[in-house]
């Protein structure tokens, strides 16, 4: 069985990549492994903790209805969360990674996003970047 890992973030950009990876993992009866990379430090406090695991019991409930296989990770290593993604799809072997973007300014353009470029660039496998509805 293969695996197809999606980068999770509650916003509009990470639930579009959440929906998107579930329909991919069922067109290829992958197993779904979703990450949700924090960086740590003062601003993840227990308040934030505890919202945190709030948005991925949710996740986990639309992951149930799925019917997919999955894993939820959420890591709170001090990583960028492209290392914690790279790293996750190195180790489970996976075939493609989803990502999500989001509607970036003039200025912002220039620049993709730190963790997508490099994810698109160091990515062991393919990657599918999907754009959240407007």
């Amino acid at each position: 069985m293969g695996t197809v890992v999606v980068g999770y973030v509650p916003k509009p950009e990470g639930e579009a990549a959440l929906d998107t990876a579930i329909e991919e993992a069922k067109l290829r009866g992958s197993k779904l492994v979703v990450v949700n990379s924090q960086r740590g430090g003062q601003a993840f406090d227990s308040e934030a903790a505890a919202k945190s695991d709030g948005e991925l019991s949710a996740v986990r409930a639309k992951l149930d209805a799925s019917g997919v296989e999955y894993d939820v990770r959420q890591l709170v290593r001090g990583f960028e969360p492209a290392e914690d993604l790279i790293s996750l799809a190195e180790a489970n072997t996976a075939e493609l990674i989803v990502i999500g973007l989001r509607r970036r300014s003039p200025v912002g353009k220039l620049i993709l996003g730190s963790n997508a470029q490099r994810i698109l660039l160091d990515a062991p496998c393919p990657v599918l970047a999907v754009k959240a509805n407007a």
